[in-house]
């Protein structure tokens, strides 16, 4: 396959694709999985220059799925038929254990996630912490920062943190060189303050939910309204898409994005997904294809650059609309609010005991 999708440089020893391939689709929820053909797709995917994926120690069998597929093709990485693999996880400490996780809990969690993928250190450990009014992250951060020290992490980056947060662990020391947010033409709440604090601190944006979960694609034009729960991915996007004017607005936007794909022959998922890839501070996009089917729209949006006349397009009709509020995240942090009750929160709990 002779894609070779585009690669942004993290630090100067450190490289990602800019399209990462996600895991949550992967985990359990979203539907039966194909264990050998999922490995044989995760292959596809690093053949077409997609090298980096991005899975978490709560997707329930990802990290060991992924660890399968180093381990069948390790001899490939290593002869130099398919280029090196870069492995994003994440480390989240259950919402009941918040008060008490330990650096001994932390070790445990990060010495599983080595074991499930079969690696010697981490590659990234995105940071996520469920509930600012218990004020531990700090710490917790640093005792990820310690493991790190001892060689078991290579960089550490954050998940959903909002900016006074972020600023906090950065206040302290905390090394982080990323944060995972979730950005699109929906929620650009990463535009703000956090955009800011990561321009000075050199961090960059990997960015999930830049297709709504598959809502920014032509399935949805036309659809005026529907309650859909196939998924909690459809449930948390449907939200997001209530919050910025519901389905009315939502159809406005879409038709534009139509408008514009049309004249590059591409799909309104991938105008979508560069436009996020065009905004400041972002270094990639994470898209949670389940299987290799998807590669062939990814080939087009390798060479997609939208110009300033079509971004000014789309920033226009998204300003018709509200914005989401707050800060990264906020909304979501909301435990009995719509947002916050569709979270699993404890799903670290044996891996603590």
């Amino acid at each position: 396959m002779d894609l070779k999708l585009p690669r942004t440089t993290l630090r100067d020893d450190y490289s990602i694709s800019k399209v990462i391939k996600g895991g949550w689709q992967l985990a359990g929820g979203h539907g039966a999985i194909d264990e050998q053909q999922a490995i044989a797709d995760m292959r596809d995917f690093v053949s077409a220059g997609i090298t980096t994926f991005d899975c978490a120690d709560i997707y329930t069998g990802v990290e060991e799925l992924i660890g399968k597929f180093l381990r069948k093709y390790k001899g490939d990485f290593i002869g130099g038929e398919l280029a090196p693999v870069q492995i994003h996880t994440k480390y989240v400490p259950d919402f009941d254990a918040l008060a008490t996780v330990s650096k001994v809990d932390t070790e445990k969690i990060i010495d599983r996630s080595l074991k499930r993928l079969g690696v010697e250190r981490l590659d990234l450990v995105q940071f996520a912490w469920w509930d600012y009014s218990v004020p531990r992250y700090v710490d917790v951060c640093l005792q990820l920062a310690d493991l790190q020290k001892a060689g078991k992490i290579r960089y550490i980056g954050a998940t959903n943190f909002n900016a006074s947060s972020l600023g906090e662990m950065l206040d302290a020391g905390c090394p982080i060189i990323t944060n995972q947010v979730q950005y699109s033409v929906l929620d650009n709440r990463p535009a703000g303050r956090m955009q800011k604090l990561c321009q000075q601190h050199n961090i960059s944006f990997l960015c999930y939910g830049s297709v709504a979960g598959g809502f920014l694609t032509e399935k949805y034009l036309g659809v005026t309204h529907g309650q859909f729960s196939e998924n909690r991915s459809l449930v948390k996007y449907q939200l997001i898409m209530e919050e910025t004017g519901g389905f009315d607005h939502f159809q406005d936007l879409l038709q534009v994005l139509k408008n514009i794909a049309d004249e590059h022959d591409v799909r309104i998922a991938e105008v979508a997904a560069r436009y996020v890839l065009q905004q400041n501070s972002v270094s990639a996009v994470i898209i949670g294809a389940r299987n290799a089917s998807h590669l062939q729209s990814l080939k087009k949006l390798a060479s997609l650059t939208l110009d300033a006349a079509e971004i000014k397009k789309i920033q226009s009709i998204i300003q018709t609309g509200p914005a989401v509020p707050g800060d990264v995240y906020d909304i979501e942090r909301d435990k009995d609010g719509p947002h916050g009750r569709i979270m699993k929160y404890n799903l670290n709990e044996s891996a603590t005991n």
